[in-house]
């Protein structure tokens, strides 16, 4: 008899194999992060300059152009982001500076020159910056300040100078020039100024010390210069305007030292007109020197 054929396994019966393993793909090496090297917030000041003839004000206020505005504006152009502008002083509408100090905040790798070529770049032409420095994180320019000066200018020419309508106030008449200036000690010290200041807010001290006040002439032009530690609303502009009635000859110095003394809110009403003032300095005894 044949031998019977031996029949291949079922596929079902088949042994089964141990399967190869896939071959793994190779490790990648891992990924960096990214990192964003950004710049550190860094505090700078710098002094100001700027007619304030077409300023309702140097404070940013609902109802007019300010010189803040301005300055906030051209930051925000330059560093990319809304940038807080703080001044050391505030003035009216209508006054003028030479050595305002502001002070801001910004993230940046650019040096402090180069801030102030680039402001300068973007601001309007009444509006300047210069001297801009770097200094320390809380520099606060009205708190840490500790000396101001300002600089009102009479034009006592006979004729009426175009020019000077913008930044003087033109008085004609003869004025008793030794009078005003022995009347202008009488303001040095420190007191209360309630008498020659316009309305304070509420809670605000009106006692001011007073280094300095001259009255100096060239020519046609008289110069008032007050030097204080801080000033009053409309301070500057009252003193100047007794003053002046003193060197008419329209009031006495009896009459404004008085005044002085009594201390009463607003007793003297004149003002002298906002174009002939000038914030000229401010100084500080740390931080920034202009």
């Amino acid at each position: 008899m044949r031998p019977k054929k031996r029949r291949p396994p079922s596929p079902k019966h088949r042994p089964k194999l141990p399967l190869k393993p896939k071959p793994r793909p190779p490790k990648r090496p891992p990924r960096r992060r990214r990192t964003t090297d950004a710049a550190a917030a860094k505090r700078f000041a710098a002094t100001v300059s700027y007619d304030g003839t077409d300023f309702v004000g140097s404070q940013v206020q609902p109802n007019g152009r300010t010189v803040q505005e301005e300055l906030e504006r051209a930051a925000e152009r330059l560093f990319g982001a809304p940038t807080r502008v703080d001044l050391a002083g505030r003035t009216d509408s209508g006054v003028h500076a030479r050595g305002q100090v502001a002070a801001f905040t910004a993230a940046t790798r650019l040096e402090a020159a180069a801030i102030g070529r680039a402001l300068n770049a973007l601001l309007p032409e009444d509006v300047a910056v210069r001297a801009v420095r770097d200094v320390p994180p809380g520099f606060d320019p009205r708190r840490w300040a500790r000396r101001r000066r300002y600089r009102y200018t009479i034009a006592n020419g006979e004729a009426r100078d175009p020019l000077a309508r913008r930044y003087a106030w033109h008085l004609e008449g003869s004025l008793d020039l030794p009078a005003m200036q022995h009347l202008a000690g009488a303001f040095a010290g420190r007191r209360d100024f309630s008498a020659f200041a316009g309305k304070l807010e509420p809670g605000r001290s009106p006692v001011r010390t007073v280094f300095e006040t001259t009255v100096n002439r060239s020519g046609d032009w008289l110069y008032i210069d007050i030097e204080a530690d801080a000033f009053l609303p409309q301070m500057v502009r009252r003193i100047t305007a007794a003053l002046v009635r003193v060197g008419r000859h329209a009031a006495t110095e009896e009459e404004i030292v008085s005044l002085l003394h009594q201390a009463r809110p607003g007793s003297f009403i004149h003002v002298a007109p906002a174009r002939g003032l000038c914030l000229e300095r401010v100084w500080y005894d740390e931080g920034y020197q202009p």
